[in-house]
């Protein structure tokens, strides 16, 4: 009798047609693109800081959120989020200056409380709790970087989701914060001299008064700060008013000889490395790897020989070493030669190269020596993903994390001399992971590549077609999706659902080859391995398309809003997050302009024709019946500007035919692109979503 109620109460909750606020349009801004004029009558929305904005984003939300307050779900799924979340979660340690540091939560603390503690086996104390800062616990901790000699800690600060850090210094004997306190920094880490005199760091210049939040970055520099003395005087040690979109980070070797410089355009993965002798006199900076031909990630030295993590020739990466005293390529030296699988990262710790590889984005570590013999395989608790192997060449041990779709993450502790691996925290969560089977299928793309997919489900699961299913992807930015433990997703699991996580062209799983043939001119890949693995899914039975939904944040929102566009009658619900809608106009905002690299440019006539023909603002069709879709965005976010999110909905609502399900856009306050988000809004967010899944695909 219950269960008929709640169905007849939602019926007729949900009956009448919403309405949307009227959203004005301005028929007299347009844009000519070579030639070709592009109507945008949302710009106005672009300006986050006007009134009729902000009357927007609250009309809106009030529409957003009297949906779904009905929702029959949703507090009881806020409230399994909420005891799921409740358990400790302890990062891995790491060593500095004789002290341990590592990040603890309690449970469903907002933010992460970061520790000290004299050893391993010592009783901890609470050196930073970011949760004392706000209120609302929006306040987060960005950078954590111990000074060698054990006694100061430099730690960043974002306030509300933003990617702007403040950075501050701390005690850590007696706790307190010292005077230094450093402004206008973004994307940058700390980086202290091998004295502890002072730290390097990047920063950006001011900017205008108001425009913090959507201003271009650009011109980026790295400066020396010197304890105790005011921003202001800090040392500027390199700038490049030439290249006004290079991105300058620098780096202290660990032997403290060195200032090493990655030097990044955008997200290209291209780099070049500069580095400074900080014990020559003249201190220049040296250009070594100058071409930008390649990618280079700098590993560690060894006295002057370097040695790099790299593409070149090698799309799935190898590993050289240059001896900087004779830096001419013909005396490069191969460490480790390229393979069939994917080296995804490397560290040297104990004086062995431990080397993560993606076998069809799963993770297997090898352990070599500096000459690239091999030592062992590491043995893995499973198949998953890992995280850590951090360290330094004198260190006897390390630690390490592991974690699956089913497994949450635990860590373990590594003996380099035996190879042998402890577990060393292994969480406790109300979950039972047995329960749930995963597999690996592959669906085949329009042009016949194929396209590897994880499922995840309960077991015993029929396939009639008549599962609810979420299908998550990215597909960008050289970025690799691989197994990883959520509570969110087992939320979603517990109601029924099905997961599937597709590796897109585009991001990283298979090397740069995979990356390039989903960028610019080829973005269309993604959006094509995507529908396909859409369809695959149908065509085994899994789901159908008015039980299938699809989700993505950021460059994944981009890849929601285009499957969405492109194919609207395959899915019955759309979750874009955070998401790059306008793909004429992205690069004007904040750090826009840096994802050219990837998405090509408006700029240009051939790049403009390819990006108008996916964007989703400008593919968004009248009287077209579009999935039901919840887009979401915060306020604050300072990285994929809301104004995307903003114009994008307000289309949609036109657009939507008129019998049509909801397109609702759900705008939090007091967050940014995601990173340091409270855990009150997160659990609140992911409650509101799979509530509304759980009403529009008509879960039982």
């Amino acid at each position: 009798m219950k269960t008929l109620f709640f169905c007849l109460m939602s019926a007729t909750a949900f009956a009448q047609p919403l309405k949307y606020p009227d959203t004005r349009q301005d028929a007299s801004v347009f844009d000519d693109y070579h030639g070709t004029r592009i109507a945008d009558p949302y710009r106005w929305l672009e300006d986050d800081n006007s009134e009729e904005t902000k009357a927007w984003v609250k009309a809106q939300n009030e529409v957003t959120f009297g949906y779904l307050n009905k929702l029959p779900k949703r507090d009881e799924l806020r409230s399994r989020l909420e005891k799921l979340w409740n358990y400790e979660r302890v990062g891995a340690p790491f060593e500095e200056g004789g002290r341990w540091f590592f990040n603890r939560n309690s449970g469903l603390q907002n933010q992460s409380v970061f520790y000290v503690t004299e050893s391993l086996d010592s009783e901890p104390r609470i050196l930073l709790d970011p949760n004392t800062l706000s209120k609302d616990g929006t306040t987060s901790l960005t950078e954590t970087a111990p000074s060698p000699n054990g006694k100061l800690l430099v730690y960043g600060l974002s306030k509300a989701g933003s990617d702007w850090q403040e950075f501050r210094v701390k005690d850590i004997d007696t706790g307190e914060d010292r005077e230094d306190v450093l402004e206008w920094i973004k994307f940058s880490g700390a980086s202290w001299a091998k004295d502890s005199s002072g730290f390097y760091y990047s920063r950006y210049p001011q900017p205008k008064e108001g425009a913090a939040l959507t201003e271009a970055n650009k011109n980026q520099k790295v400066y020396f700060h010197k304890l105790g003395t005011p921003q202001s005087e800090d040392r500027l040690v390199y700038e490049r008013p030439d290249q006004p979109d290079w991105g300058l980070h620098a780096y202290v070797t660990d032997d403290g000889r060195y200032l090493t410089f990655t030097v990044t355009e955008g997200t290209d993965p291209k780099k070049r490395i500069f580095y400074q002798d900080l014990d020559a006199p003249d201190g220049k900076v040296i250009e070594l790897l100058n071409d930008f031909d390649a990618s280079y990630g700098f590993i560690d030295n060894v006295g002057s020989l370097f040695y790099f993590r790299t593409d070149l020739d090698a799309p799935r990466y190898r590993v050289i070493a240059i001896d900087v005293t004779q830096p001419a390529r013909e005396n490069w030296r191969e460490i480790l030669p390229h393979t069939a699988d994917k080296l995804d990262g490397v560290s040297i710790v104990g004086d062995q190269l431990l080397c993560e590889y993606l076998k069809d984005a799963r993770s297997n570590v090898r352990a070599f020596d500096l000459e690239g013999k091999l030592i062992r395989q590491v043995e893995l608790p499973g198949i998953g993903t890992i995280g850590g192997f951090g360290g330094r060449r004198r260190d006897l041990e390390t630690f390490y994390s592991f974690t699956s779709f089913t497994t949450p993450g635990a860590i373990y502790r590594y003996d380099i001399a035996t190879g042998k691996s402890t577990l060393y925290r292994q969480p406790k969560v109300d979950f039972d992971g047995s329960l749930y089977e995963t597999k690996q299928i592959f669906a085949t793309s329009k042009d016949g590549t194929r396209v590897p997919m994880f499922i995840v489900h309960k077991k015993g699961l029929k396939l009639d077609g008549n599962n609810a299913t979420l299908l998550y992807g990215y597909g960008g930015f050289n970025i690799s999706l691989t197994p990883s433990f959520s509570i969110g997703r087992t939320v979603w699991l517990e109601m029924g659902g099905v997961y599937a996580m597709a590796n897109l062209r585009g991001g990283g799983e298979y090397g740069a080859d995979w990356h390039r043939a989903g960028t610019k001119l080829t973005k269309q890949n993604v959006f094509d391995d995507f529908i396909a693995c859409a369809e695959h899914l149908q065509k085994e039975g899994y789901t159908s398309p008015k039980k299938l939904a699809i989700m993505g944040g950021s460059n994944g929102g981009l890849l929601v809003g285009a499957c969405m566009t492109q194919r609207p009658e395959l899915f019955g619900a759309a979750l874009p997050a955070v998401g790059v809608m306008d793909m004429l106009r992205f690069h004007n905002f904040t750090i826009g302009w840096a994802w050219k690299s990837d998405y090509g440019s408006s700029e240009k006539a051939d790049e403009f024709q390819a990006l108008h023909a996916y964007s989703p603002l400008h593919n968004l069709k009248p009287g077209t019946r579009y999935p039901a879709t919840m887009v979401t965005t915060a306020d604050h976010d300072d990285r994929v500007v809301p104004a995307h999110s903003f114009k994008f909905a307000a289309r949609l609502q036109e657009c939507q035919a008129k019998d049509g399900p909801p397109v609702l856009i759900r705008i939090e306050t007091s967050a940014g692109h995601g990173a340091g988000t409270a855990l009150k809004k997160v659990i609140e967010e992911t409650a509101d979503e799979w509530a509304f899944l759980h009403q529009v695909l008509e879960m039982e």
